[in-house]
């Protein structure tokens, strides 16, 4: 069995549009990898179906479960057969709001590869993980990203310093589609929150440095094995630090908040133990701070755990740290 990492994210911002005609909404956001993970088990044995194995109930282990779905389609992709056994060690929250799911599925679409003896090309890979999840292309990049559209338009940035986190993930879950749906009702009272220009939906963010990436950012080119991105593609020159002070903002907040106030006394903890910002990372239920040392994550985070919070210290993974550690498992 070929075990690899599946890493987490957080969104450093995130802008949500109108609902489109297919159902979806127009997103933009700055995805973040970071050094918390899972661990996927992939092997290939006689026979045929797909199996999933994990100790967590929550996990779904039919045609449900992303890494099911992933290795449906890469076994088409590559018309190949036998077996498929894949165990999830979980470490990550579930309906977290850190893609845990979704880096899952593509790890699992990486490690089957390597059992079948196969190499997808990047845009097959590209492809079938946006089939399948809007926030899975991501982990096909590593390190920091831009997402456009529903989330599964990728674009690789300039890596950020490494940030030194506090992640809490409070004891329930946030459904993703409630929540839209909430958003949905919100943005009828107050349309001002966005604008649409002709056909498109323009996601208001007064002027931020997520407007000014999606404005200059185009798709970076992305390597073959690895994923990590060949030469050439533009680049933001602008830093991302920049988000510091401009302000790092997550829609989601105006419609999880009131829902769910404990997630919002969670932020102001964070901020008052010293982040730098804090914020909901997707749709939530984790929360994340940013400090300005290693050790004042760690003393946080240790202060958190006393009061009797689910916390941890982390920091912040490159594209080049993202793609060793899934190279070496």
């Amino acid at each position: 069995m070929i075990f690899l990492p599946s890493f987490a994210k957080i969104n450093l911002g995130l802008k949500i549009g109108l609902r489109r005609p297919d159902g979806f909404h127009d997103l933009r956001t700055v995805y973040q990898t970071l050094a918390l993970h899972d661990r996927i088990g992939v092997a290939v044995q006689a026979g045929s179906g797909i199996e999933i194995r994990c100790d967590d109930p929550r996990v779904p282990r039919d045609e449900t479960n992303t890494c099911y779905k992933i290795a449906a389609r890469v076994l088409k992709a590559a018309k190949a057969g036998g077996r498929i056994v894949i165990e999830i060690e979980k470490h990550l929250p579930v309906q977290g709001g850190l893609g845990a799911a979704s880096s899952n599925a593509v790890v699992t679409m990486l490690a089957l590869e390597r059992a079948l003896g196969i190499e997808l090309s990047q845009s097959d890979r590209l492809r079938i993980a946006a089939e399948v999840g809007s926030d899975l292309p991501l982990f096909l990049v590593g390190g920091t990203v831009l997402g456009l559209g529903r989330g599964e338009q990728v674009y690789a940035l300039p890596d950020l310093p490494t940030l030194h986190l506090v992640i809490v993930t409070p004891p329930v879950g946030v459904s993703t589609p409630r929540a839209f749906a909430r958003w949905d009702k919100l943005i009828s009272q107050q349309p001002e929150l966005t604008r649409s220009e002709g056909t498109g939906t323009i996601i208001r963010s007064s002027g931020s440095v997520l407007d000014w990436l999606a404005e200059n950012v185009q798709q970076a080119e992305i390597g073959p094995a690895s994923g990590v991105p060949a030469g050439g593609g533009n680049r933001a020159e602008t830093p991302l630090l920049d988000l510091v002070r401009t302000g790092i903002e997550n829609d989601f907040e105006r419609v999880v908040f009131p829902e769910y106030p404990e997630l919002r006394e969670v932020k102001e903890l964070l901020q008052r133990e010293g982040a730098n910002w804090a914020s909901l990372s997707g749709s939530g239920s984790t929360l994340y701070g940013v400090f300005a040392s290693a050790d004042d994550a760690s003393a946080a985070a240790e202060r958190r755990r006393a009061a009797g919070h689910a916390a941890v210290a982390t920091t912040s993974l490159t594209r080049e740290e993202y793609w060793k550690a899934v190279a070496s498992g």
